[in-house]
């Protein structure tokens, strides 16, 4: 099929027709609900980490090794997305991995030993794993491809709501009723989910499924399925998953260890800390969610997608890069936050920006997976980065002198990849490419 035939297929896709923009918006918010559940169970072995490490007698390697092996297991987990997309209904697929999560937490509450923390996050990896690209796929179905960088925003900014919200929030019910509640918390949360959604999910109409829910509105494109490795061997996707990739290495040492930072390197209190989880967060947050809704907008005005989607999110690293390359020299804490903050909020857009770019290349029926081995392959920064952290950690003269050197290393890598991905990345030339009969 010809890359003209292609584009007159695209304008087949039906529009929702009846189904309005707040049916679209209202399950998007679902979606995100559930991955701030979702992102609350990996924050919470930040918060949790100093109590558990006192009481179960753990070397901050140790911490550090649970925290990459779930990021060993949730890499694995991720390149099940594709197969979980067609042998099970995306309402049925989501609640099966949400109640997965909600059992295996249980686990450390009853008994809690070095070895059934590890089993439980090895479980809870593989179980989180092929989460992030179907709740992508779930998501897009209901927005166009030029629309695509604002409800990715919405997603990847559940991290953030879970450190600004849910982290404060866990970290006083760690404090005040013990580590353990703040799981048990965690579980609830997964099972109320699950009810509500079995009650609302519909499938939109612009991504295809090999598997229908009984009452979905989903309209299969013209597209036919294309080689996989006409996908995975694009210019974009190679350059844009060491880009993500980098910038994950970083999410997850924040997760793991930025309490611990703040607390043991910069001498705050324990409260103080999980409450202060959520300054990076923030900002973060604020720049995913203005640079998303700006360039959806330039996007559907003729702006190309390369420069919104691919050259601002790289300068936006590089910033950050250069921010977390001074952190080994200041002396202020206040400071130090101040510049760990602002470094990760820099870096942050270009989770949802890449996301939606890596969308335009495949063809509607193949999101899924291709979403799940782009993001399976990106939380190989997260099996590699926390464990890392907590050995030069160990190493160093002092905690906050080896969190810092950490960070900074994470920085420099991150910016390296962005140079990489200005150079090499093009979603408008490889969406053509992979359609071509070549």
């Amino acid at each position: 099929m010809s890359t003209g035939t292609f584009k007159k297929a695209a304008v087949r896709v039906i529009e929702p027709g009846a189904e309005s923009r707040r049916t679209a918006w209202g399950l998007t918010s679902l979606l995100v609900l559930l991955y701030i559940v979702n992102y609350g169970d990996k924050v919470v072995l930040g918060i949790i980490a100093q109590p558990l490490a006192e009481e179960l007698g753990l070397r901050s390697s140790q911490i550090g090794l649970v925290g990459s092996l779930f990021f060993l297991t949730f890499t694995i987990g991720g390149f099940f997305a594709g197969a979980l997309n067609r042998w099970l209904t995306l309402r049925w697929a989501l609640v099966l991995l949400a109640l997965g999560w909600a059992v295996v937490m249980l686990p450390m509450v009853i008994t809690a030993t070095f070895a059934v923390l590890l089993v439980s996050r090895l479980v809870l990896g593989l179980a989180e794993g092929p989460t992030s690209a179907l709740l992508h796929t779930a998501a897009y179905s209901w927005h166009p491809p030029a629309r695509r960088a604002l409800p990715g925003a919405l997603l990847a900014g559940s991290a953030s709501v879970a450190k600004i919200a849910v982290a404060p929030l866990l970290a006083y019910v760690t404090v005040t009723m013990g580590w353990r509640s703040a799981l048990v918390a965690l579980s609830i949360a997964g099972v109320a989910w699950c009810v509500v959604w079995v009650a609302l999910w519909r499938q939109g109409p612009y991504v295809g499924s090999n598997k229908k829910d009984d009452d979905a509105v989903s309209v299969e494109s013209a597209e036919p399925t294309i080689p996989w490795v006409r996908i995975f061997t694009t210019r974009t996707f190679v350059s844009g998953v060491f880009l993500v990739m980098s910038c994950y290495a970083m999410s997850s040492v924040i997760l793991t260890w930025l309490p611990s930072y703040f607390e043991v390197g910069l001498g705050y209190s324990r409260l103080q800390a999980g409450s202060m989880f959520a300054f990076p967060s923030i900002t973060g947050l604020i720049l995913m969610l203005l640079t998303s809704t700006i360039g959806d907008r330039l996007i559907t005005r003729g702006v190309s997608s390369r420069l919104i989607r691919i050259v601002l999110p790289a300068t936006g690293v590089l910033i950050c890069g250069a921010f977390l390359l001074v952190l080994p020299v200041i002396d202020s804490p206040a400071l130090a936050v101040l510049v760990v903050s602002l470094g990760y909020g820099f870096a942050s857009p270009v989770f949802p920006m890449l996301n939606a770019a890596i969308s335009e290349i495949c063809p509607p029926r193949q999101t899924a997976g291709t979403m799940g081995v782009f993001l399976a392959i990106m939380a190989i920064g997260g099996l590699i980065a926390p464990y890392g952290t907590g050995l030069i950690v160990d190493a160093a003269s002092t905690p906050a002198a080896g969190y810092a050197t950490s960070f900074q290393v994470l920085g420099v890598v991150a910016a390296l990849c962005a140079l990489l991905a200005v150079l090499l990345a093009n979603p408008e030339r490889d969406k053509a490419k992979v359609r071509s009969t070549q």
